[in-house]
């Protein structure tokens, strides 16, 4: 066994027989500058003072002077049977280690970011991280998390742990674990009549990735892309941050106005588009606008990228098939994420890529992250297989569905003349419009201000002007009828004085 005190930490304490100053003093000084900088926190066990003087070859006297020091000033203490430890409470001086003594970084004018990521900085992107926490009512994205089948979730991932394998501890696939693959290609192609096989499958970390990586693989710096507007501040994220040009295009009744795309920028490489269910808008695309994008694609050599993100909530009537089932050129990257149907941290998405597209795109997934988690995959897939997975989607339709109804009945009976509610077909959050003249984004500060958090939806407009009635957005996916209705009074309170008329 070591002589060194168990559980003691190591000392970096260097001597300086030649500095003019008695030994003594200089283990003082380390060690208590050791505990100013944090470096040794309260309660960590000190070296006892033979083994210590054994290490810094001195006599203990040496070490015992220092240690007695410590201890009258209040740095450490002795404790029965627990060797010498340091103080839980420090002395006053130490108790007011403000941020503004620690030092500050300074770029300085040699040595700062790219402009790029400065104008990446200045981009208004919602910080979800922000969000954890108590739902609050009416905040997008929240969802009922309490009605996840945990206990599948949790003895299909002790299935794995019980006997791990190589092949789930060790690096995986490139594009993501085969058997999760082979699952998603066939639930796209029954559930939403994608035309793909397990090879063209690349899982990714979330939506998100797949975003990032089509941007950089599809268009070069300086390419025009297409992108909704209003529409998801994530892909104008992604666009920006690969150098791309981004382009405005409006939103009508019909989707996506591919005629002003080409007037605005006819030789683009890159549409982004949400045809399903319009992000924030909720439009579904109708099949005749969906041939003229992929006309405009096929016939200017560009890519369409597909964002399915939460078709599988759909209330009213079945959603048209994807986008990609109607590509016959190989022109649609498809993409889908987990996130949305199961939880969150999840952090497992996916995405459909043209075989002629595969080796580029997973030599450039590659230079990201190299492949993603495989366990998290593994049971993802068996989740799937053990039908887990739709039984979810079917439960969490019929909630949802529920809760949005429950919404827009505390609608009619809070807020009627301050916000008309739209019913969705789909989705996890509706429009709400509020009366000619109301700002938004001043509508949110102040429902904010009394714990409601509603989004505006000028948040999601890049360039096209606002309409003279703006609107907000209201999550209830992750709200229970009880809490909607007390949000919904909450807000009628925070806007009434705003819409008042005269």
């Amino acid at each position: 066994m070591s002589p060194r005190s168990a559980g003691a930490l190591p000392l970096l304490v260097e001597l300086d027989a030649q500095a003019g100053r008695p030994l003594h003093e200089q283990v003082y000084q380390r060690i208590h500058s050791l505990i100013r900088e944090g470096l040794l926190s309260a309660g960590a066990r000190l070296p006892a003072t033979r083994v210590l003087a054994t290490e810094l070859d001195v006599s203990r006297n040496t070490v015992v002077t220092a240690f007695e020091r410590l201890a009258a000033e209040g740095y450490i203490e002795g404790r029965a049977g627990g060797g010498t430890r340091v103080s839980q409470v420090l002395p006053d001086d130490m108790m007011e280690i403000a941020a503004s003594s620690m030092p500050r970084v300074s770029y300085g004018p040699d040595r700062a970011p790219s402009r790029r990521a400065l104008e990446l900085a200045q981009l208004r992107i919602r910080r979800w991280s922000e969000s954890a926490g108590p739902v609050e009512p009416f905040r997008l994205g929240a969802q009922a998390l309490s009605h996840f089948p945990a206990r599948d979730w949790a003895r299909l991932a002790r299935r794995h742990w019980a006997r791990p394998t190589t092949m789930a501890m060790d690096y995986g696939s490139v594009a993501g674990y085969r058997p999760l693959r082979e699952g998603i290609a066939a639930y796209l192609q029954r559930a939403r009549g994608v035309n793909c096989d397990a090879d063209q499958i690349i899982i990714t970390s979330g939506s998100q990735q797949a975003l990032d990586l089509s941007a950089r693989v599809l268009a070069d710096p300086g390419d025009a892309a297409w992108m909704e507007d209003p529409g998801y501040d994530g892909a104008r994220g992604a666009m920006t941050a690969a150098g791309l040009d981004v382009v405005a295009v409006s939103i009508d009744e019909h989707g996506m106005n591919v005629a002003e795309g080409i007037q605005r920028a006819p030789r683009a490489k890159l549409a982004y588009v949400t045809p399903s269910h319009q992000f924030p808008l909720g439009i579904t695309m109708t099949l005749a606008r969906r041939r003229e994008l992929l006309r405009w694609a096929s016939g200017q050599g560009a890519w369409v990228f597909e964002d399915d993100y939460d078709s599988e909530f759909r209330y009213a009537t079945r959603p048209l098939p994807a986008l990609q089932g109607l590509d016959v050129r190989g022109c649609v990257i498809y993409a889908g994420t987990f996130s949305k149907v199961l939880f969150p941290s999840l952090r497992v998405g996916y995405m459909v890529v043209p075989h002629a597209l595969l080796d580029t795109m997973l030599h450039a997934r590659i230079l990201s992250d190299v492949h993603p988690p495989t366990l998290a995959q593994a049971v993802l897939a068996d989740f799937i297989a053990e039908g887990c997975f739709e039984r979810h989607i079917r439960r969490m339709r019929s909630l949802y569905r529920e809760r949005q109804e429950a919404l827009v009945c505390a609608g009619r009976q809070y807020l009627d003349g301050m916000l008309d509610l739209q019913p969705a077909n789909g989705g996890m959050h509706v429009v709400g419009l509020l009366p000619p003249g109301v700002d938004d984004l001043h509508a949110a500060d102040v429902a904010s201000a009394a714990g409601v958090k509603v989004t505006p939806l000028s948040f999601f407009r890049f360039s096209n002007p606002a309409p003279d009635r703006r609107s907000l957005l209201l999550g209830y996916a992750g709200l229970t009828p009880e809490q909607i209705a007390s949000g919904a009074e909450r807000l009628a309170r925070a806007l009434e004085p705003l819409t008042r008329r005269g």
